[in-house]
């Protein structure tokens, strides 16, 4: 009985220990990310894993999961005697990026038009007078913060899950690519959140559509021209 009850806490204690571990790397892959997309460590910028370590206060075998982890979501790539380093945004990623957009998002418009409760509505809402209230303060980390929290909150109104689901990592790259024009696209972002939300709120699903893929049309028209 006494060795059942020590082989529990050893168990109690295996888990704990695993699951520390892989909060430490939930944090460390977090943080990196957002340095990445806020600009922090630049296009081209090589990462060794021993300066990331001392740039995070970890050991290098976080550093190295979630090296793995950005590689694979496209925000690092692993170059030939340099090793990490970050991705560039150039032309041809930014097209297939919005190219997906513009097909996942006009679906889940239409789809929130016609499933929009109060709440949803409600939410959409606020994070559009939120956006506006950071673009007066020029707080543009937070614009393309609250960029990306509307775009989610319209796919979850939307109600389809695979939706939700298959755009997790994608939103990454799209706060990415907004934060860099972010001082220029907010005003006008802010003004096409609008019309898309008035639309859901109307159960208009056609309109919703057409609000959404104009939407991404001209964020993609200002992002290509930032890379020309």
């Amino acid at each position: 009985m006494e060795q059942l009850d020590e082989d529990a806490r050893r168990d109690r204690m295996i888990r704990t220990i695993g699951a520390d571990h892989i909060a430490l790397r939930e944090q460390v892959l977090a943080e990196l990310r957002r340095r990445i997309v806020d600009g922090e460590y630049h296009e081209g910028e090589r990462l060794t894993e021993t300066r990331l370590a001392d740039d995070f206060g970890v050991s290098r075998n976080p550093v190295r999961e979630a090296l793995r982890v950005v590689e694979a979501e496209g925000f690092v790539q692993i170059l030939p005697r340099r090793g990490a380093v970050v991705a560039t945004l150039d032309e041809t990623a930014v097209r297939d990026l919005f190219a997906v957009r513009e097909q996942l998002e006009t679906l889940a418009a239409g789809l929130a038009a016609e499933r929009a409760t109060p709440a949803g509505i409600s939410t959409l809402r606020r994070l559009v007078e939120e956006a506006n209230d950071a673009t007066k303060a020029e707080d543009f980390d937070r614009v393309a913060e609250l960029n990306s929290e509307f775009h989610r909150a319209v796919i979850e109104v939307s109600g389809n899950r695979w939706l939700l689901s298959i755009s997790a990592a994608m939103y990454h790259h799209v706060h990415w690519v907004f934060r860099v024009g972010a001082a220029q696209r907010a005003p006008h972002s802010s003004e096409e959140h609008v019309r898309l939300v008035e639309a859901i709120e109307a159960g208009d699903s056609a309109a919703a559509s057409t609000a959404a893929r104009l939407h991404v049309e001209a964020a993609a028209k200002a992002a290509l021209i930032r890379k020309t």
